[in-house]
């Protein structure tokens, strides 16, 4: 093959591979409006193809993940105000839950009571049997995040005993029963910080409190003076006990929330050998109606330790654009998560492949290319092939408004097996060109990619010239039924999104954008599963 520039100037440099073309492309700078003219009869170029050759020329020398600063941030998280809304329906279930049957000290007074004198009251084994919130709000905003429940009423049962002694009778007189307990207009509310703490979330109580509005007692036995007694000696102690019960409540979640959240791993397991990097980047960014999040996101080696981000350096935001404002939860990840994806299996060698299996198990004996490679019929008669397929380069991942795509640089050897020996006698390069779909599957974002288009040029021969136009059917037969189908069944996998565990992703949307894929989702919580706010 033949490949020549014409730059406008007398002199014409021509090329015998894909690879001396790639290495002047990268080299070479040259205007926009210069021509690339390709002399070739055997396989044909559109302009796309060749516009990618001069593009993909700079990625030969890989590493997107490794030249990215460690502070920058390539996925990002938003949880919209629907999204606060249910995490704090949640979190107030749960405080009702651990509040439920919640038993506060006894209370003794000491007090006098006209006619009878002083008398000695105490109320024990005082229990909320019931709590209901009709109505609380949850508002974030530049001090932090308020959650505020109002009209919150509550149910307590106790016991009562009073004891006293008169001049009139030298016996100790003495009575005890039951009581029930009615709190009404009760308002509870706190003030919390979320910050970035060296790459995980610090969830800090800025201030909490409840006021009790009314109680009401209602007493089961005891003679008709107690009842105001009681009343007036305990209505306010009551109060401040339940107040003080459910602020002490809260302040123990909201400190087990904040444990949990720091114990959260700052990598995400993707398989045996890379995991996803989800530590915090840059602070968390609270507005007026939502929690933007940013995390690292790029694709590492498992059981690396994780450098602490530089907090002083602030990148250009990674906008989550969600189209559906009813949506809990936008999750953006940057091509870069992807690109980092294929640096590092590339560097760790899992993309050199053996094909000894394909649809067509005919065209891996050379009978099956006798038609097609006649002299390497003539040379190997009836011997069986493998095909060696190994990436010269990291694919890379482009996304845009229409699609994602990838490019794929590959060498595919013919090897040809004869007793115990392995005899490679040619190897042709491939460019491929995919686009693919994302989707959502459970909590991953799962991919299929389809051919769209493909180049390829003999790289070096030893059964002599080989003509090309013939081999390119074959090839694309064998880019679809054999390296696609291995792809897609990777790709089927998924990556996993990062998400609390419990939580499940509900009627995902995909949007594209240049350079980022958006998830946009409502989110479940599966009852079955340890909820992390527990304050029992």
């Amino acid at each position: 093959m033949r490949v020549s520039f014409d730059f406008s100037c007398p002199q014409q440099v021509f090329f015998e591979s894909w690879e001396s073309f790639i290495c002047l492309a990268s080299s070479y700078q040259r205007d926009e409006q210069t021509p690339i003219i390709f002399h070739n009869p055997a396989i044909k170029m559109t302009p796309l193809t060749l516009l990618l050759l001069l593009l993909l020329s700079s990625s030969l020398n890989h590493g997107h993940s490794q030249s990215q600063p460690k502070n920058q941030s390539f996925i990002s998280l938003l949880i919209t105000q629907n999204g606060l809304d249910f995490v704090k329906d949640l979190l107030v279930k749960e405080a009702l839950s651990s509040i439920i049957s919640l038993r506060l000290h006894n209370i003794e007074k000491a007090t006098k009571i006209p006619v009878v004198g002083n008398v000695y009251m105490v109320i024990s084994n005082i229990t909320m049997n019931q709590i209901d919130v009709p109505s609380s709000y949850v508002k974030p905003g530049e001090t932090g995040i308020s959650i505020i429940a109002s009209g919150v009423t509550c149910n307590l049962t106790m016991n009562w005993y009073y004891s006293y002694t008169t001049w009139l009778v030298p016996v100790k007189i003495s009575d005890k029963g039951t009581a029930q307990v009615q709190v009404e207009g009760m308002e509870v509310g706190l003030t919390l910080g979320l910050e970035n703490q060296e790459g995980s979330l610090k969830l800090k109580l800025k201030d909490c409190g409840s006021y009790v509005k009314d109680i009401s007692i209602k007493l089961d036995g005891g003679a008709s003076w107690l009842y105001q007694g009681v009343v007036d000696a305990f209505e306010g102690l009551i109060g401040s006990a339940v107040e003080n019960a459910i602020t002490k409540k809260l302040n123990e979640g909201i400190s087990r929330l904040d444990s949990y959240l720091g114990s959260l791993p700052k990598e995400v397991p993707v398989d045996d050998h890379a995991s996803l990097n989800v530590t915090i980047i840059n602070d968390v960014s609270l507005s007026d109606s939502s929690i933007e999040i940013e995390t690292n996101g790029l694709f590492i080696e498992r059981n690396v330790s994780l450098p602490i981000p530089n907090l002083g350096h602030k990148n250009s935001k990674l906008a989550v654009l969600c189209t559906n404002p009813s949506k809990m939860l936008g999750i953006t990840l940057h091509e870069d998560v992807f690109n980092s994806a294929s640096d590092l299996y590339y560097d760790a060698k899992f993309m050199h492949w053996i094909v000894d299996q394909i649809p067509d198990q005919a065209l891996l004996n050379t009978a099956g290319w006798r038609f097609i490679v006649p002299q390497l019929y003539k040379k190997y008669p009836n011997h069986d092939m493998n095909l060696n397929v190994s990436l010269s380069s990291p694919p890379v991942v482009e996304i845009s408004n229409q699609k994602v795509g990838a490019h794929i640089f590959a060498d595919l050897t013919i090897d040809v097996l004869e007793e115990d020996e392995v005899i490679p006698v040619a190897c042709i390069s491939l460019l491929i060109q995919a686009s693919g779909s994302v989707k959502i599957k459970g909590n991953n974002l799962v991919g299929a990619v389809r051919l769209d288009d493909f180049a390829m040029s003999l790289k070096w021969s030893n059964i002599g010239n080989l003509r090309m136009y013939l081999i390119q059917p074959v090839m694309w037969t064998l880019v679809e039924t054999v390296l696609l189908p291995y792809a897609n069944a990777r790709l089927s996998k998924g990556l996993p999104m990062p998400i609390i565990h419990g939580f499940n992703l509900q009627d995902a949307e995909i949007i594209l954008s240049t350079s980022r894929v958006t998830v946009c989702s409502d989110v479940a919580f599966g009852e079955s599963n340890k909820f992390f706010f527990q304050i029992h």
